[in-house]
């Protein structure tokens, strides 16, 4: 995907303020099914045409606004993924501001998901 550099720049920047875990670690989680909470932050559309399995969605456009909601327990583990791991990034610094302090994105997104064969639900 071609993206702005300013847009690369304010991402990169997000990435290093917080925790990023990788397709694999998802993966194992997956494989092992594992109880743990697997967000989702891409459109809507996307979600529907294609989820990793037993991903709630909640939109980068709507997260801030109904996380409290979804979970409402502000240590609660939530790991983010949008389609390549820069949403998520940015979603996870908001849920950071936000006093949510076990927030992780998962670097490579749903495109990395499906490169590395991952089983898809929707």
């Amino acid at each position: 995907m071609d993206h702005s550099p300013r847009f690369l720049a304010l991402c990169e920047s997000a990435r290093t303020q917080v925790k990023e875990c990788s397709i694999a670690d998802v993966g194992s989680r997956v494989d092992k099914k594992e109880t743990f909470n697997l967000v989702d932050v891409r459109e809507e559309s996307e979600f529907n045409a294609g989820h990793i399995p037993g991903a709630r969605h909640l939109g980068k456009g709507i997260i801030e606004r109904d996380i409290e909601k979804a979970f409402p327990d502000a240590a609660t583990e939530i790991v983010l993924y949008c389609g390549g791991g820069f949403r998520s990034a940015l979603a996870a610094v908001a849920l950071q501001k936000m006093g949510y302090t076990n927030v992780i994105s998962m670097w490579g997104g749903f495109r990395g998901w499906k490169e590395a064969n991952g089983p898809i639900a929707g």
